[in-house]
Protein backbone atom coordinates (compact mmCIF):
# COMPACT_ATOMS: atom_id res chain seq x y z
CA UNK A 1 0.00 0.00 0.00
CA UNK A 2 1.47 3.37 -0.71
CA UNK A 3 -0.35 6.65 0.01
CA UNK A 4 -0.59 9.51 -2.26
CA UNK A 5 -0.65 13.03 -2.68
CA UNK A 6 -2.69 14.13 -5.66
CA UNK A 7 -1.78 17.84 -6.79
CA UNK A 8 -5.45 19.03 -8.79
CA UNK A 9 -7.58 16.66 -7.01
CA UNK A 10 -10.55 18.74 -7.36
CA UNK A 11 -10.11 18.73 -11.43
CA UNK A 12 -11.93 16.15 -14.04
CA UNK A 13 -9.14 13.70 -13.89
CA UNK A 14 -8.27 14.56 -10.27
CA UNK A 15 -11.79 13.65 -9.04
CA UNK A 16 -11.20 10.26 -11.30
CA UNK A 17 -8.12 9.22 -9.98
CA UNK A 18 -9.40 9.76 -6.53
CA UNK A 19 -12.44 7.72 -7.49
CA UNK A 20 -10.54 4.61 -9.19
CA UNK A 21 -8.04 4.38 -6.36
CA UNK A 22 -11.04 3.89 -4.12
CA UNK A 23 -12.10 0.90 -6.56
CA UNK A 24 -11.71 -2.97 -5.87
CA UNK A 25 -8.88 -2.36 -8.17
CA UNK A 26 -6.40 -0.38 -6.65
CA UNK A 27 -7.51 -0.27 -2.63
CA UNK A 28 -5.57 -2.68 -1.76
CA UNK A 29 -2.48 -0.93 -3.53
CA UNK A 30 -2.92 2.89 -3.22
CA UNK A 31 -4.53 5.12 -0.81
CA UNK A 32 -5.07 9.18 -1.63
CA UNK A 33 -3.63 10.39 1.68
CA UNK A 34 -4.22 14.11 0.78
CA UNK A 35 -5.03 16.25 -2.04
CA UNK A 36 -4.05 19.80 -3.31
CA UNK A 37 -6.32 22.36 -5.45
CA UNK A 38 -7.34 26.15 -4.87
CA UNK A 39 -10.82 25.01 -5.43
CA UNK A 40 -13.71 25.26 -3.43
CA UNK A 41 -14.08 21.51 -1.65
CA UNK A 42 -16.22 18.82 -2.15
CA UNK A 43 -16.38 16.14 1.02
CA UNK A 44 -13.55 14.63 -0.12
CA UNK A 45 -12.66 11.76 1.93
CA UNK A 46 -8.95 13.13 2.61
CA UNK A 47 -7.72 16.85 3.53
CA UNK A 48 -7.46 18.96 0.77
CA UNK A 49 -4.59 22.16 0.90
CA UNK A 50 -4.72 25.33 -1.00
CA UNK A 51 -0.74 25.58 -1.15
CA UNK A 52 1.53 22.00 -1.61
CA UNK A 53 3.48 24.11 1.11
CA UNK A 54 0.76 23.08 3.60
CA UNK A 55 0.92 19.22 3.27
CA UNK A 56 2.38 17.88 6.18
CA UNK A 57 1.56 14.08 5.84
CA UNK A 58 3.88 11.80 4.73
CA UNK A 59 3.53 10.16 1.54
CA UNK A 60 5.11 7.47 -0.72
CA UNK A 61 4.49 9.22 -4.17
CA UNK A 62 2.98 12.35 -5.40
CA UNK A 63 0.74 12.24 -8.98
CA UNK A 64 0.65 16.06 -10.50
CA UNK A 65 -2.43 16.59 -12.44
CA UNK A 66 -2.91 20.53 -11.99
CA UNK A 67 -1.18 23.20 -13.96
CA UNK A 68 1.76 23.57 -15.72
CA UNK A 69 2.38 26.98 -13.20
CA UNK A 70 2.44 24.76 -10.87
CA UNK A 71 5.32 22.78 -11.86
CA UNK A 72 8.54 24.82 -9.92
CA UNK A 73 6.32 24.37 -6.52
CA UNK A 74 5.29 20.72 -7.25
CA UNK A 75 8.94 19.62 -7.94
CA UNK A 76 10.45 21.77 -5.07
CA UNK A 77 8.39 19.86 -2.60
CA UNK A 78 8.76 16.34 -4.24
CA UNK A 79 12.65 16.91 -4.18
CA UNK A 80 12.80 18.34 -0.36
CA UNK A 81 10.90 15.54 0.86
CA UNK A 82 12.92 12.96 -1.65
CA UNK A 83 9.34 11.50 -2.75
CA UNK A 84 8.95 10.19 -6.71
CA UNK A 85 6.45 11.84 -8.72
CA UNK A 86 4.43 11.52 -11.56
CA UNK A 87 3.73 14.34 -14.05
CA UNK A 88 0.44 13.64 -16.14
CA UNK A 89 0.10 17.57 -16.74
CA UNK A 90 0.79 18.33 -20.74
CA UNK A 91 1.94 22.07 -22.00
CA UNK A 92 5.02 22.18 -20.68
CA UNK A 93 7.49 24.96 -21.84
CA UNK A 94 11.18 24.17 -23.16
CA UNK A 95 12.41 25.81 -19.93
CA UNK A 96 10.17 24.23 -17.21
CA UNK A 97 10.63 20.40 -19.56
CA UNK A 98 14.67 21.65 -18.14
CA UNK A 99 13.48 21.90 -14.85
CA UNK A 100 11.75 18.05 -14.69
CA UNK A 101 15.18 16.77 -16.08
CA UNK A 102 16.94 18.72 -12.95
CA UNK A 103 14.58 17.27 -10.56
CA UNK A 104 15.34 13.56 -12.01
CA UNK A 105 18.61 13.52 -11.05
CA UNK A 106 17.77 13.93 -7.42
CA UNK A 107 14.45 11.70 -7.17
CA UNK A 108 12.24 9.60 -10.06
CA UNK A 109 10.47 11.36 -12.07
CA UNK A 110 7.87 9.75 -13.97
CA UNK A 111 7.05 11.86 -17.02
CA UNK A 112 5.03 11.15 -19.87
CA UNK A 113 2.92 13.07 -22.29
CA UNK A 114 -0.20 10.31 -22.49
CA UNK A 115 -0.83 8.35 -19.36
CA UNK A 116 -2.36 5.47 -21.92
CA UNK A 117 -0.56 2.05 -22.01
CA UNK A 118 -2.04 2.15 -25.24
CA UNK A 119 -0.40 4.89 -26.88
CA UNK A 120 2.85 4.16 -25.40
CA UNK A 121 2.63 0.86 -27.54
CA UNK A 122 1.30 2.95 -30.61
CA UNK A 123 4.76 5.10 -30.03
CA UNK A 124 6.94 1.82 -30.68
CA UNK A 125 4.94 0.60 -33.64
CA UNK A 126 5.29 4.44 -35.03
CA UNK A 127 8.80 3.79 -34.70
CA UNK A 128 9.14 0.70 -36.54
CA UNK A 129 6.94 1.81 -39.06
CA UNK A 130 9.15 5.08 -39.33
CA UNK A 131 12.40 3.20 -39.61
CA UNK A 132 11.02 0.74 -42.56
CA UNK A 133 9.09 3.31 -44.60
CA UNK A 134 11.96 6.34 -44.77
CA UNK A 135 11.84 9.20 -46.67
CA UNK A 136 9.29 7.48 -48.99
CA UNK A 137 6.91 8.36 -46.57
CA UNK A 138 5.50 11.72 -45.79
CA UNK A 139 4.31 11.88 -41.51
CA UNK A 140 0.96 13.85 -40.86
CA UNK A 141 -0.21 13.74 -37.29
CA UNK A 142 -4.20 14.66 -36.59
CA UNK A 143 -5.15 15.10 -33.04
CA UNK A 144 -8.44 15.49 -32.18
CA UNK A 145 -9.39 16.52 -28.30
CA UNK A 146 -12.30 18.31 -26.67
CA UNK A 147 -13.03 21.68 -26.99
CA UNK A 148 -11.95 22.80 -23.55
CA UNK A 149 -8.55 21.21 -24.11
CA UNK A 150 -6.15 24.80 -23.87
CA UNK A 151 -2.80 23.59 -25.40
CA UNK A 152 -2.17 22.62 -29.21
CA UNK A 153 -0.99 20.62 -30.47
CA UNK A 154 -1.22 18.18 -27.65
CA UNK A 155 1.56 17.02 -25.90
CA UNK A 156 0.97 13.28 -27.19
CA UNK A 157 0.98 14.66 -30.39
CA UNK A 158 4.27 15.91 -30.21
CA UNK A 159 5.50 12.83 -28.50
CA UNK A 160 4.14 10.94 -31.66
CA UNK A 161 6.45 13.35 -33.30
CA UNK A 162 8.84 12.50 -31.80
CA UNK A 163 9.24 9.04 -32.13
CA UNK A 164 9.32 9.53 -35.79
CA UNK A 165 12.23 11.38 -35.93
CA UNK A 166 13.65 9.33 -33.41
CA UNK A 167 13.40 6.16 -36.11
CA UNK A 168 14.34 8.86 -38.93
CA UNK A 169 18.55 9.05 -40.06
CA UNK A 170 17.03 13.01 -41.32
CA UNK A 171 17.08 16.27 -39.63
CA UNK A 172 13.14 16.96 -39.84
CA UNK A 173 11.29 20.02 -38.95
CA UNK A 174 7.70 20.04 -37.37
CA UNK A 175 4.86 21.92 -39.46
CA UNK A 176 2.36 23.68 -37.33
CA UNK A 177 0.40 25.72 -40.05
CA UNK A 178 0.17 25.15 -43.67
CA UNK A 179 -2.63 28.13 -44.27
CA UNK A 180 0.30 30.95 -44.91
CA UNK A 181 2.68 28.62 -47.11
CA UNK A 182 2.44 28.13 -50.73
CA UNK A 183 5.43 25.83 -51.97
CA UNK A 184 4.57 22.20 -52.18
CA UNK A 185 5.64 20.03 -49.01
CA UNK A 186 9.42 19.42 -48.58
CA UNK A 187 10.37 16.28 -47.63
CA UNK A 188 11.73 16.47 -44.02
CA UNK A 189 8.30 17.95 -42.51
CA UNK A 190 6.10 16.19 -39.43
CA UNK A 191 2.92 18.00 -40.27
CA UNK A 192 0.96 18.43 -36.94
CA UNK A 193 -2.77 19.44 -37.15
CA UNK A 194 -4.98 20.34 -34.12
CA UNK A 195 -8.64 19.66 -33.92
CA UNK A 196 -11.01 20.84 -30.95
CA UNK A 197 -14.71 20.33 -30.71
CA UNK A 198 -17.46 19.10 -28.45
CA UNK A 199 -16.22 16.03 -25.97
CA UNK A 200 -13.53 14.11 -27.75
CA UNK A 201 -11.54 12.74 -25.29
CA UNK A 202 -8.70 11.99 -27.40
CA UNK A 203 -7.89 10.91 -30.60
CA UNK A 204 -4.72 10.54 -32.77
CA UNK A 205 -3.99 9.63 -36.18
CA UNK A 206 -0.52 8.85 -37.85
CA UNK A 207 -0.38 9.29 -41.72
CA UNK A 208 2.36 7.38 -43.40
CA UNK A 209 1.67 8.78 -46.75
CA UNK A 210 3.68 7.40 -49.91
CA UNK A 211 3.49 6.34 -53.58
CA UNK A 212 -0.20 4.96 -54.04
CA UNK A 213 -0.57 3.64 -50.33
CA UNK A 214 -1.00 5.39 -47.12
CA UNK A 215 -0.82 3.58 -43.63
CA UNK A 216 -2.35 5.10 -40.65
CA UNK A 217 -1.98 4.18 -37.37
CA UNK A 218 -4.33 5.36 -34.96
CA UNK A 219 -5.40 5.55 -31.57
CA UNK A 220 -8.82 6.21 -29.81
CA UNK A 221 -8.97 7.18 -26.07
CA UNK A 222 -13.34 6.28 -25.22
CA UNK A 223 -13.09 7.49 -21.63
CA UNK A 224 -10.85 9.68 -19.12
CA UNK A 225 -10.14 6.66 -17.40
CA UNK A 226 -7.97 4.84 -19.01
CA UNK A 227 -5.58 8.14 -17.72
CA UNK A 228 -6.58 7.63 -14.59
CA UNK A 229 -5.66 3.93 -14.72
CA UNK A 230 -2.32 4.71 -16.22
CA UNK A 231 -2.06 7.48 -13.31
CA UNK A 232 -2.06 5.06 -10.92
CA UNK A 233 -0.40 2.08 -12.54
CA UNK A 234 2.70 4.60 -12.46
CA UNK A 235 2.86 5.83 -9.12
CA UNK A 236 3.30 2.05 -8.14
CA UNK A 237 5.60 1.06 -10.46
CA UNK A 238 7.93 4.89 -9.53
CA UNK A 239 7.32 4.21 -5.68
CA UNK A 240 10.30 2.07 -5.13
CA UNK A 241 12.36 3.24 -8.04
CA UNK A 242 15.76 5.22 -7.90
CA UNK A 243 16.47 8.66 -9.40
CA UNK A 244 15.74 9.08 -12.98
CA UNK A 245 13.38 10.11 -15.15
CA UNK A 246 10.93 6.88 -16.37
CA UNK A 247 7.79 7.24 -18.74
CA UNK A 248 5.06 4.75 -20.02
CA UNK A 249 7.53 2.70 -21.84
CA UNK A 250 9.47 1.82 -19.06
CA UNK A 251 6.23 -0.12 -17.35
CA UNK A 252 5.78 -1.90 -20.60
CA UNK A 253 9.39 -3.04 -21.36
Amino acid sequence: MIDILLCGCRGVMGKMIAEIAASDRFSSKVRICAGVDIKEGNGEPFPVYRSIDNVTAPVDAVIDFSHPSLLTDVLAYACKYSVPIVLATTGYSAEQKKEISAAAEKIPVFFSPNMSIGVSLVSELIKKAAAALGADYDVEIVEKHHNRKLDAPSGTALMLADSVAEADERELQYVYDRHSERRPRSKNEIGIHSVRGGTIVGEHDVIFAGEDEVITISHSAGSRKIFAFGALRAALFISDKSAGMYSMKDTID
